[in-house]
């Protein structure tokens, strides 16, 4: 699927709701070139899960130019992009998260969005936003199989926290296209089926643009 109107589909949803794998699945699909979250070489990642309100500011401020990097190479680009993880999340979900359980101090807030502000201003949204909802056992339950080391502390109200973030943006989100695929019913990981009921829901919400 190869139409240059549509370059920038997006992947959005809680920490183990399945964001790299549906990337990797609908890239592969698809034919469109992913682009994922740079986890492994952030230099903060680690640090902030020892200690978060020393290194919530530096993570966040890493994660925003990463991804402004990104949408910079999409908007220039040909090729149609599917992105593991939004911009939006760092400044709707995280940063506001880390504020108000006082892992970040305010005057570190309002500086992170002053500086997400003007980048936004600079940017296209994405032709379509797939969110994956999910709820807390299912979340649990994914980031346990994965076993990543630096997410054993990650706790239950933390999750909690962010869902209910995740929730209050996405019932006001107005930038464009959005696609929600419940995770809980739809298990396009193991399930073939499943994954074709995805596909089939871009595709309608795309129908316009091919």
């Amino acid at each position: 699927m190869k139409n240059k109107n549509v370059k920038h589909i997006a992947v959005a949803g809680n920490i183990g709701a399945g964001k790299t794998t549906l990337t990797k699945l609908l890239a592969k699909h698809f034919h469109w070139e992913p682009h994922f979250e740079d986890v492994e070489n952030n230099p903060y990642l680690y640090d902030f899960y020892e200690d978060m309100p020393r290194w919530s500011f530096n993570l966040q401020v890493f994660f925003l130019n990463s991804r402004f990097r990104q949408i910079i190479e999409i908007q220039r680009g040909d090729a149609t992009i599917i992105q593991d993880r939004t911009i939006y999340e760092d400044a709707h979900i995280f940063a506001p998260n880390l504020h108000a359980m006082g892992l970040m101090s305010t005057r570190d807030y309002d500086n992170y969005l002053s500086l997400f502000k003007t980048i936004n201003s600079q940017i296209n949204p994405p032709d379509l936003l797939i969110y994956l909802k999910a709820s807390i056992p299912t979340l649990v339950d994914q980031i346990q199989k994965r076993g990543r080391e630096y997410e054993d502390n990650l706790r239950l109200d933390y999750l909690r926290r962010l869902n209910e973030y995740y929730e209050k943006w996405i019932s006001t989100y107005d930038e464009g296209k959005l696609l929600v695929v419940d995770v809980d019913k739809n298990n396009f990981v193991e399930e073939e089926s499943h994954l074709s009921e995805v596909v089939n829901s871009i595709l309608a919400e795309l129908h316009g643009l091919f």
